[in-house]
């Protein structure tokens, strides 16, 4: 599955899109303790590892998200609910160069995490939806790709309400992981 991947844009920082609930913007210093909570509950953390994360490593992946947008022109986006202003997850691209089997280097792969508290509001679809037609005016070609644990239903759901479709049962990192791609 190998791809070369050509924008049509350059950004250094993630730009601003909104939804009519959520603002998608970069990250900022403020989002640590926000993030840090999120990692903290069993809710979050049990399909993406299953265990929280300390704040140094919370750190270590704000920043991580943050430089994605220099180093390869698209990344994560910090998730801001409208109504209240706080930070409720991340959304977006990355190309991590993971060393899976079929191979996804080359491809942009989108994720997504929210804090438990604003599950099952319709969040994730809506700042998915926002994203791809982010990557869909800017990837050429457009094809996406994401990685879902079998027991994620939530996120399974999203996915395939964004037109995500099986490609593959592998594993990752000693792990059962679902390939799907749109």
């Amino acid at each position: 599955m190998s791809a070369t991947l050509t924008l049509t844009h350059s950004f250094y920082t993630a730009p601003l899109l909104e939804t009519g609930r959520l603002v998608l913007r970069p990250d900022q210093p403020t989002d640590l303790a926000p993030f840090v909570a999120m990692w903290a509950e069993p809710d979050f953390h049990r399909h993406l590892g299953g265990k929280p994360i300390t704040e140094e490593e919370a750190w270590a992946k704000l920043l991580r998200n943050a430089g994605l947008w220099p180093v390869l022109g698209f990344g994560y986006w910090a998730m801001e609910e409208k109504s209240s202003g706080r930070f409720i997850g991340q959304v977006g691209f990355a190309d991590f160069q993971r060393a899976i089997d079929p191979s996804l280097k080359g491809v942009p792969e989108i994720g997504w995490v929210l804090a438990p508290a604003v599950h099952g509001r319709g969040y994730a679809t809506e700042a998915v939806r926002a994203v791809l037609a982010w990557g869909d005016a800017h990837f050429a070609p457009a094809r996406t790709v994401c990685l879902i644990d079998p027991e994620n239903r939530a996120s399974l759901r999203v996915a395939e309400k964004c037109g995500y479709r099986l490609l593959a049962r592998t594993t990752y990192k000693e792990q059962p992981i679902l390939v799907l791609a749109r």
